[in-house]
């Protein structure tokens, strides 16, 4: 069973940066994606960044530019390299896993909060 554990959340100033950070434990094998979504309050859950597991990543038009997100498949750690932060990127962002090793059942981390201030 996969599970998953979002680290790195944190209070930063606008402008700044952050590196958020997940761990998979289980067998992640097979074609996967893996990636983060986040959710503000008041609103729904949304696609942050997404890498499938032969490295092919795609990016809300929010956060194209700057973040960044990349994955370890030895490790099964996927990373979220976030820079020039907004106000409007407060979330709590979670880690998703998708595919064969899930049993094509989405797999979520418990979220990891980053505040943004202006």
């Amino acid at each position: 069973q996969v599970k998953l554990v979002e680290s790195g959340g944190n209070l930063v100033q606008a402008g700044g940066s952050l590196r958020l950070s997940c761990a998979a434990s289980g067998s992640i094998f097979g074609p996967n994606s893996m990636g983060w979504y986040r959710q503000a309050p008041g609103k729904q859950r949304e696609l942050v960044a997404t890498i499938t597991s032969g490295g092919s990543a795609s990016y809300a038009d929010a956060v194209r530019g700057r973040f960044t997100i990349s994955r370890d498949n030895a490790r099964n750690t996927v990373t979220l390299d976030m820079n020039g932060l907004k106000p409007e990127d407060t979330a709590v962002y979670y880690c998703n896993c998708y595919g064969i090793a899930t049993g094509y059942l989405q797999v979520w981390g418990q979220g990891t909060l980053v505040t943004v201030s202006s």
